[in-house]
């Protein structure tokens, strides 16, 4: 790579990082923020909190990057031409490509790290966040209920308990179940555990009262009752895999028997045609960002900034793109949408940035012409004076 072309590369990156980095951050600090309550609910330490946030960045960072593409290549070349510097270039005799091949090797190489995060790195690390947030709720009864509080434990299910003892132990256990319409229950007892297994809530020495629609109360004491945690504990200690969290072999060739597949096939198939095709539009906007801001143009001439529509056209192709991918869910014709958003403008940026470089004149040639034109706007007062006199 030319010196040259090493200076544009240098420029671009570091305005591509300068715009990548505090928008990852912001956005970054607000996916973290709403799962603050992985804290609250469950007790854990700050320490598994930050490997969860660790786990978040890698599902951020490749819908950030296309645009920090189009910042990147449009903020130096617009900072270029106001320095002259591409006037400069153009007046050299140096080819376009001069301009264009640094650019585009930097969108490819966004572009491979792009599909390399999305179906690679991203499904595992989704996984196991899932994965470890159903951790942390599965244990809930056992070890992470503070003492003399209320605590939801899901949606109708609620739990208190007086003291908490070695042996996985609790005193002075309070349940209250809502969870069936039909019916409610609250369950009194002096003591109780979570057996080995997790699935059961052993309670001694208690009572439960069950409150019928219509209001009666029953009354029944017990000097031993199970109250059943297995459905609670599956749900919460197995993370449930979606169409995102797969990887790009099981999209590919999906397992029949699959229960989740079987439910929503048109998830996998949209999700695969999206790992397949998004990758694909940093270097698309890389080449749009080209047509718009890759030429050099007079400081005098009127026009929006290149960065606003770079932006957004930008802005309207991932809108376009994430329309056809949950269209295509439920209707298999926006797959050829979902391919033609990336691939129909880079084509015709492509188109744009050709009939550019036809339309331009070598700049010694031009610079030719301009001479010829001054000059012969220079002698043409002189030759219709001399007409006008000889007529006279």
């Amino acid at each position: 790579m030319k010196l040259l072309e090493l200076y544009i590369t240098r420029r671009v990156a570091q305005m591509f990082l300068t715009a990548l980095l505090p928008v990852l951050a912001i956005i970054w600090t607000t996916q973290v923020l709403a799962r603050i309550n992985l804290v609250t609910d469950t007790g854990q330490s700050i320490g598994s909190f930050a490997t969860l946030a660790t786990l978040i960045l890698p599902t951020i960072i490749p819908i950030v990057m296309p645009f920090a593409v189009v910042i990147g290549i449009t903020q130096s070349l617009t900072a270029m031409n106001n320095d002259s510097e591409l006037a400069v270039i153009d007046a050299a005799g140096a080819p376009r490509s001069i301009i264009i091949r640094p650019l585009l090797i930097f969108a490819i190489a966004i572009s491979l790290i792009t599909l390399v995060i999305t179906n690679v790195i991203q499904p595992k690390v989704k996984v196991a966040a899932r994965q470890m947030i159903a951790n942390a709720y599965a244990d809930l009864l056992s070890t992470v209920i503070e003492e003399k509080t209320f605590r939801k434990i899901e949606d109708g299910l609620y739990v208190q308990i007086s003291q908490r003892l070695a042996g996985r132990v609790l005193k002075g256990l309070f349940v209250a179940d809502y969870r069936d319409p039909a019916y409610a229950l609250i369950y009194y007892a002096r003591e109780g555990a979570v057996d080995e297994t997790g699935t059961a809530l052993i309670m001694h020495d208690g009572e439960v009262h069950r409150k019928a629609p219509g209001g009666s109360v029953s009354i029944v004491r017990f000097d031993s009752y199970a109250f059943d945690l297995s459905d609670l504990t599956e749900t919460r200690g197995k993370a449930k895999m979606r169409p995102s969290d797969r990887d790009l072999g099981f999209l590919l060739n999906p397992d029949p028997s699959d229960e989740d597949y079987q439910d929503h096939p048109g998830q996998y198939r949209a999700e695969l045609h999206k790992r397949l095709t998004e990758w694909l539009l940093p270097l698309a906007f890389a080449l749009i960002s080209l047509a718009i801001a890759g030429d050099a143009r007079s400081h005098r001439e009127a026009r929006l900034h290149p960065m606003v529509s770079a932006l957004t056209l930008a802005l309207l192709l991932r809108w376009l793109a994430f329309y056809a991918a949950n269209k295509a869910e439920n209707n298999g014709a926006f797959i050829i949408l979902m391919y033609a958003t990336p691939l129909l403008s880079g084509f015709i940026a492509t188109a744009a940035l050709i009939r550019q470089k036809k339309s331009r004149m070598p700049a010694p040639l031009r610079l030719l012409g301009e001479r010829a034109l001054e000059q012969l706007r220079g002698r043409l007062p002189k030759a219709l004076r001399n007409q006008d006199g000889g007529q006279s």
